[in-house]
């Protein structure tokens, strides 16, 4: 075989379609859109759930129950039998004495709960964000302690209108007691009843 004589593909050289070139062409007036409808401006997309119009399916369907999907905690589980059997000789158990031991495998930043599932002998100084009520009495039982670690507060965001009130009623009030110093300042101004006194005299 000789180099002139190899032939590629034939989706390899693929003709490109033009359209929009005039109606001789085939794809001239609507340049193969259509008429009129979606599918026929630019950007458009089929969603998923697109049934041509009609209710769709997951619309169709009943909702029923309580989802807290967004707000739920996950949390990392380890009982206090599992505690009983990695550290058989006590001591101190924290998050990275878990991972040494393969008890926590999550991902950083998940928060870790002790439940009271199985025995405990040994004298443990646990370190956790949550604890059951079974596993607090078990480890103290056995002579240990339950430490929570603290939790990081978020910072509340300002409440700017809130704000902006106060300091204007603060700004009042300091009006308020200046004028009144000032008037104290100055004298008892004259009433009615002093103008009385006067004219009698």
């Amino acid at each position: 075989m000789l180099l002139h004589e190899a032939r590629s593909g034939k989706l390899s050289n693929k003709k490109f379609k033009r359209i929009g070139r005039g109606p001789g062409s085939g794809k001239g007036k609507t340049a193969g859109r259509g008429r009129e409808g979606a599918t026929s401006r630019s950007g458009w997309s089929m969603k998923v759930t697109y049934e041509g119009g009609q209710m769709p399916l997951f619309r169709r369907l009943p909702k029923r129950g309580f989802r807290n999907g967004p707000f739920r905690e996950v949390f990392a589980v380890v009982n206090v039998g599992d505690l009983a059997k990695a550290f058989s000789k006590g001591g101190e158990v924290g998050r990275a004495q878990l991972v040494e031991k393969g008890l926590f495998n999550s991902p950083k930043g998940t928060p870790l709960k002790v439940l009271g599932d199985g025995e405990l002998a040994v004298a443990l100084t646990v370190t956790a964000d949550k604890f059951s009520k079974s596993a607090v009495e078990k480890i103290e039982k056995a002579g240990g302690k339950a430490v929570l670690t603290v939790p990081v507060t978020k910072k509340p965001a300002p409440n700017f209108v809130r704000e902006a009130r106060l300091k204007r009623l603060a700004e009042g009030a300091e009006k308020a007691v200046a004028e009144l110093k000032a008037s104290k300042a100055k004298g008892k101004p004259k009433g009615k009843a002093d103008e009385k006194k006067k004219s009698k005299k």
